[in-house]
């Protein structure tokens, strides 16, 4: 604790600067030992009748800081013992404040990490910090006013010394309060991050659900469907925010290539994407589950609905691309097929082979007419059947037999999955 003292005389200037003179230790001066007697004395009464100042200052705080009056009613004993300690530590500072200083300032740490953690506001405790030092000064004032009113004049010596020592101690409470309540809410935020990467990885715990539901704020037994969302330069999940329709349940977890979102399904499925997504943006959206239980399976399907989208960006709804996506979860098996139904066309010139595929797929798309397919291709109707006949005797397929028909519509789908 630092005490006022007198000042340095100033030299006089003059023509010739004097030799500095060796300087005098520095002594207190007769007033300021007079006030640390006083304030001694005073504060020695008050150690000894602790007791009785930490409840009269548990009743000022039950009176005067609602906030405490929870804490008192929830642990009586544990608030009694802090404020018991910080008031020794606080006046056994007042009669040693460099060996007190260390447990002092450790005490007053402990109870800003500590009531932190509790959640009590940051506001309430530093009021109960600022009701103790009133209530310790107006102990040494009274006790100096009962045992020699005449001395209770040297105590203003000291007073800003006492008010420092709260001011320094609050400022050590906000310090960590705000430390610890940092670290809170990373723990908190990392916590619900792992919660969020088991349920979509599928090795959630049955016995954490309940936890992973108060976390993503989102029922455990409600109808869900995940959305992949990657590329278009998206910013992180606040990014990938954009890509769903306004006012949609959703928790947003970043992956390694993507960015997943566990939404609750409440009006269809339909509505939980934009129409148009922001250039380059892709967006996969799986089939419904049943149950936060059952993410992990839908994170499968979005991650093969995701697959399915063009580069360019768009949004692919899993629900109505499944045979692409049978292809899409199974690529040895796709590779094989293409193989089985294009692989002969291989021996023709690339651009031969090339304008024959075109005019398959082109032919698909418009649901097997060839007028309409002629106008897409620019040609002729019969170039189209010529074309069409001409694949068919190469492969040995007949285009009109349903189950080549949907061999050749696979055949065709892997191979554009493959060349991405």
């Amino acid at each position: 604790m630092q005490h006022a003292v007198r000042p340095r005389t100033l030299l006089r200037p003059g023509p010739t600067p004097a030799a500095p003179r060796p300087r005098a230790p520095r002594v207190r001066s007769l007033i300021d030992a007079d006030a640390l007697r006083v304030l001694h004395r005073a504060a020695r009464v008050l150690l000894d009748d602790l007791p009785q100042v930490t409840d009269r200052l548990i009743a000022v705080l039950l009176e005067q800081e609602p906030a405490y009056r929870t804490a008192v009613e929830g642990d009586a004993l544990a608030t009694w013992q802090e404020v018991h300690r910080s008031l020794r530590h606080s006046i056994s500072s007042l009669l040693d404040p460099r060996g007190a200083r260390d447990g002092a300032r450790r005490c007053s740490w402990k109870i800003g990490a500590t009531r932190a953690e509790q959640g009590l506001p940051l506001d309430a405790v530093l009021h109960a910090f600022r009701l103790g030092g009133s209530l310790v000064w107006q102990g040494l004032v009274d006790e100096t006013s009962r045992a020699a009113p005449e001395d209770v004049r040297l105590l203003v010596h000291v007073a800003s010394d006492v008010w420092n020592f709260v001011d320094e101690h609050c400022t050590l409470v906000a310090d960590a309060y705000r430390q610890t309540e940092r670290q809170l809410a990373w723990r908190r935020e990392n916590r619900v991050r792992l919660l969020a990467a088991a349920l979509l990885d599928g090795t959630s715990r049955i016995a954490d659900l309940p936890e992973a539901a108060v976390a993503l704020e989102l029922p455990e037994h409600g109808r869900y469907v995940v959305v992949a969302a990657a590329g278009g330069g998206l910013a992180g999940c606040p990014g990938a925010q954009a890509a769903l329709a306004p006012g949609v349940r959703v928790h947003w977890h970043t992956g390694a290539d993507a960015d997943y979102g566990i939404v609750l399904v409440e009006d269809g499925e339909e509505s939980i994407v934009q129409e148009e997504q922001a250039p380059g943006t892709r967006v996969g959206v799986g089939s419904a589950v049943e149950g936060l239980a059952a993410v992990g399976e839908a994170r499968r399907l979005a991650d093969t609905a995701l697959t399915l989208c063009p580069e360019a960006g768009g949004t692919v709804r899993l629900t109505e691309h499944l045979p692409a996506a049978l292809v899409a979860s199974s690529p040895e098996l796709g590779a094989a097929l293409a193989d089985r139904l294009l692989g002969p066309l291989a021996h023709l010139e690339p651009a031969d082979a090339e304008v024959l595929l075109d005019t398959l797929a082109t032919w698909l798309a418009c649901d097997g007419s060839a007028q309409r397919a002629s106008r897409r291709l620019y040609c002729h109707r019969n170039t189209v059947l010529n074309r069409l006949r001409r694949y068919e005797q190469l492969t040995g397929r007949s285009l009109s037999r349903p189950a080549d028909l949907v061999e050749v519509s696979l055949a065709l789908t892997a191979r554009t999955l493959l060349i991405r």
